[in-house]
């Protein structure tokens, strides 16, 4: 059985909104205790678990890698792209912007350097993002956030011994 590559998505919710609610449902203590709650139910998960697939496939086309990248990437979701290229475009990005796999699309890195460069943002694009642990795949990425699983899938530097130099996510600082 072959599997098709993804297909580009464009995101459905405005990029504005997309950051404030970023900023609303950001981590602290009540949203880690619901979380914690949430996962430790037979119910509860799962339920939970698919309405963010729902929720996040339709608005940004997410492939619930469990890792999201949503808000260093103009809330593009990276693993759209045909290649799953989270860390900027592939050499067949078309003058025009368009997807090398799918020329009739707009490539998710052109979408997401608009996006991103749009709010005032477009630095965070130069965070590199560390591989995806496919062990991960299909499970709740706000859980994860919440839970404080996901604090270092960015870095802001590679020094020459390899040392990476975790960055959380920019949002958290509140800027």
């Amino acid at each position: 059985m072959t599997t098709r590559p993804p297909i580009p998505a464009h995101p459905r919710l405005g990029t504005c909104l997309a950051y404030q609610l970023q900023r609303a449902l950001r981590p602290r203590p009540s949203l880690r205790w619901l979380s914690a709650r949430i996962q430790a139910s037979g119910l509860a998960h799962p339920l939970f678990t698919k309405t963010e697939r729902l929720t996040k496939d339709t608005l940004f086309g997410c492939r619930m890698c469990g890792q999201c990248a949503l808000p260093v990437t103009g809330y593009v979701c990276p693993m759209g792209c045909p290649k799953e290229l989270r860390n900027g475009p592939c050499g067949g990005v078309g003058a025009d912007g368009s997807c090398e796999v799918y020329p009739d699309m707009r490539c998710v890195w052109v979408e997401a350097y608009e996006r991103a460069a749009g709010q005032g943002r477009a630095a965070d694009l130069q965070l590199l993002h560390l591989p995806i642990d496919h062990r991960r795949w299909g499970q709740s990425s706000w859980l994860n956030y919440w839970q404080g699983r996901d604090e270092e899938l960015w870095t802001d530097k590679v020094g020459d011994t390899g040392d990476n130099v975790p960055h959380r996510l920019p949002v958290l600082g509140g800027s």
